[in-house]
């Protein structure tokens, strides 16, 4: 096939999250010219992309790279689904809009890894530069839970647009905040400036005006795709990174990819950047002959780095809940979880006409950061202690990871575990034992969902061949580490303690009514058992090119370059060396947006 030539200064592997805030970020220096490969395409006009309650649609279609796992052990056996984008935006694309920071303390544990410089205190001005928060009436502080604020972040002024999407009067939103307040657990101020312990209500990528998805193509891209020196080429599909080996260096200089059926390459005479996701980087580095030799071997690919950490050190949240009938009166989204033909006649009606109605959300509200010693007894609390001693790891890399998830789940000030409301029923996995149906049932119901926020669990994701069309193997290894387990059940038991509280169980049919007979959680086996069952991923997945020091497991370094080769960098959540304390999504703009400062700085631009 016909080869055609083209050099850049940058060539931007991956145009999706991370790889659009890079380009848009490199191209304002008209001097700079920049080249974006995406293997999927330009769905900014589609209504699935735009329209905030049709997201879900978009799983499983050509927007979706379609990862599955292999039969998870821990989860009684179960394959489990991993939605990731694949069109002009990446995931940002398709995700379910959720915009929450990190723990204050998960991100200073970057910098404690060996990370210099990628604290909190670094970090939180490039949060500041991804979105603009939404104005609020002063009646609807109340609602949101926003009385009182000592702090906002009046410095937050980017591209993406944020709103509290739905209705924010919605009787959940202030159930939620008043409930943690009795608790003594409310944050107190905006969770962007400082992320602490505690409830508030949680910001959507949806812009408040138009009411439809704010994400990187529209926010960064779109308004600058008029620049001569941006170049962006859709269904184009990376084979493989170039490499020059002539001068004892590995230095790479250019990109191997299809697109029209034609192999071409683009030449980069200053910096490749992988930013082509978590899956999919580790794997464009493997078909480049950088990863495990033994593995390169095994698929015929000449080795150019022996890295075996590539691909390895995958994490990922999963998620599960408790629906609970809701009282009359409570809106939900449950007639569109049953497709119910009128109700999605309403609801589309309502958005097309008004932009409003219940496709204008995503039915999540409210969040909660908590440290997991809210959900354990003083007994339990010393059995996780033990348990966490026992399961010390040797290796460097692992009790890295290990003394970091030590102390942040066994300190009663550091945000361990989540908590979200969502309102509607939310069917979970069927195992054949279960009592629960798999299919939406008639009713309201409010979910109250948790998240395992400091996974102990690693997986990996390899090449399963050398065909660059070939979906790689993506192992998560799901509660493979047995804390993981244990911390989970706790969460869960907890879930009827917050619906419990008032005013949220003022929502909630009395006695409890739950959606599914075997959530009625009574001991931790029985937890431990649900979550077995129930779990599935929460889609934040990071890790498998982590920034780490080379003895800890490192891929790249502090700066994003990859370690035995010149002019290579890795900017995604692949990077990321300790998954977010929940959505992934603002944690990786910001990641990105640091990554740009990073390589201006390098050539003075």
């Amino acid at each position: 096939m016909a080869t055609i030539l083209e050099s850049y200064d940058f060539v931007v592997v991956g145009g999706g999250t991370a790889g659009l805030v890079v380009a848009t970020r490199l191209s304002e220096d008209p001097s700079q010219s920049v080249l974006v490969l995406e293997a999927g395409s330009d769905l900014s006009d589609d209504p699935r992309v735009k329209t905030p309650g049709l997201c879900f649609s978009l799983f499983g279609t050509e927007a979706d790279w379609g990862f599955q796992t292999p039969n998870q052990l821990n989860l009684d056996g179960r394959k489990i689904i991993l939605p990731q984008g694949k069109a002009l935006g990446g995931s940002s694309a398709i995700n379910a809009h959720v915009f929450v920071p990190p723990a204050r303390g998960l991100i200073d544990a970057w910098q404690s890894l060996g990370n210099d410089s990628w604290g909190w205190d670094s970090l939180q001005k490039y949060f500041a530069r991804v979105y603009t928060p939404p104005s609020v009436s002063h009646d609807s502080e109340k609602y949101l839970g926003l009385e009182g604020c000592k702090i906002v972040n009046d410095s937050a002024t980017g591209p993406i647009q944020t709103s509290f999407p739905g209705d924010v009067y919605h009787p959940g939103r202030l159930a939620w905040a008043e409930a943690f307040k009795n608790k003594g657990l409310y944050m107190e101020n905006d969770p962007f400036v400082n992320p602490a312990i505690g409830a508030f209500s949680c910001l959507a990528s949806i812009d408040p005006v138009r009411k439809e998805r704010s994400y990187a193509t529209s926010a960064y891209y779109s308004p600058n795709k008029g620049r001569e020196n941006l170049t962006i080429l859709t269904s184009s599909l990376v084979e493989k990174v170039l490499f020059d080996t002539r001068s004892g260096l590995t230095r790479a200089t250019a990109v191997q990819y299809k697109h029209n059926n034609e192999v071409r390459t683009a030449v980069a005479t200053k910096e490749v950047i992988v930013a082509a996701g978590v899956l999919n980087s580790p794997k464009i580095l493997e078909l480049s002959g950088i990863g495990s030799a033994d593995l390169l071997k095994r698929h015929g690919i000449a080795v150019v780095i022996d890295l075996p950490e590539v691909g390895e050190n995958l994490q990922d949240h999963l998620t599960c809940g408790i629906g609970y009938e809701a009282v009359e009166g409570v809106e939900t989204l449950d007639a569109l979880m049953r497709q119910e033909p009128e109700a999605i006649e309403k609801a589309l009606n309502e958005y097309a006409t008004s932009q409003s109605g219940l496709f204008a959300t995503v039915g999540f509200g409210s969040y909660a950061f908590l440290p997991v010693t809210q959900a354990v007894s003083t007994e339990d609390y010393g059995t996780l202690e033990g348990l966490l001693q026992r399961q010390r790891p040797q290796s460097t890399q692992a009790r890295a990871y290990h003394d970091i998830a030590e102390k942040t789940l066994l300190s009663p000030s550091e945000s361990s575990a989540v908590y979200f409301s969502f309102n509607a029923q939310s069917p979970l996995p069927m195992q054949p034992d279960f009592k629960y149906p798999s299919d939406p049932m008639p009713g309201k119901f409010f979910t109250i969902g948790t998240i395992l926020a400091q996974p102990l669990s690693r997986g990996s994701v390899h090449i399963s061949s050398s065909d660059a069309s070939a979906i790689p193997i993506v192992d998560p290894g799901y509660l493979s580490n047995p804390i993981d387990t244990e911390v989970f059940a706790h969460q869960m038991l907890y879930i009827d303690t917050i619906a419990a509280t008032s005013p949220i169980k003022d929502l909630l049919k009395q006695p409890l009514r739950r959606r599914d007979p075997d959530s009625h959680l009574v001991d931790l086996d029985a937890a431990r058992k649900y979550v077995r069952g129930s779990s599935i991923s929460n889609w934040h997945l990071a890790g498998t090119c982590a920034m780490l020091p080379r003895d800890k497991g490192g891929v790249v370094d502090a700066e994003l370059r990859l370690y035995g080769v010149e002019n290579l960098r890795i900017v995604d959540s692949s990077a990321i060396p300790l998954v977010s304390t929940a959505n992934l999504q603002s944690t990786v703009y910001a990641f990105a947006e640091r990554a740009a400062d990073l390589i201006k700085g390098s050539y003075g631009i």
